[in-house]
């Protein structure tokens, strides 16, 4: 499957801040909250759903991805979107392993499978 989601009882608000502090346990951080609905607004189109696209880095592992192949900068930083679908909460992100499989760089398949599970981890933690 090219992504990963998952749902939970949370607001959104509230995934967001606890996604937050579980990114921060494994040294990642968020660049940029990319607020949709109150973009999509402001610019004179009503959009009811609230839906978040959060940039998210680890500034050494994009330093080592990058030496190695700035190809890999094509998908960088990582993304993770919070949103609400139907009543409910969601929290979803596109695998790393899919994305780094369009680089062609077998060197580059472990790093991505180390991100990958660790992006997990937080989102999975954020729900716990």
């Amino acid at each position: 499957m090219f992504h990963y989601t998952i749902n939970t009882n949370q607001t959104v608000e509230e995934a967001i801040k606890s996604l937050e502090t579980s990114l921060k346990e494994e040294s990642f951080g968020v660049l940029w909250n990319f607020d949709i609905k109150e973009t999509l607004q402001n610019k004179g189109f009503e959009y009811d759903q609230s839906y978040h696209v959060l940039e998210v880095c680890n500034p050494k592992e994009a330093k080592e991805i990058l030496s190695r192949n700035q190809m890999a900068g094509y998908f960088l930083p990582c993304k993770i979107v919070v949103y609400e679908d139907a009543g409910e909460t969601k929290i979803g992100m596109p695998r790393p392993t899919k994305l780094i499989e369009m680089v062609d760089d077998d060197k580059l398949k472990d790093f991505a499978n180390n991100i990958e599970k660790r992006l997990i981890r937080c989102m999975d933690n954020s729900i716990a």
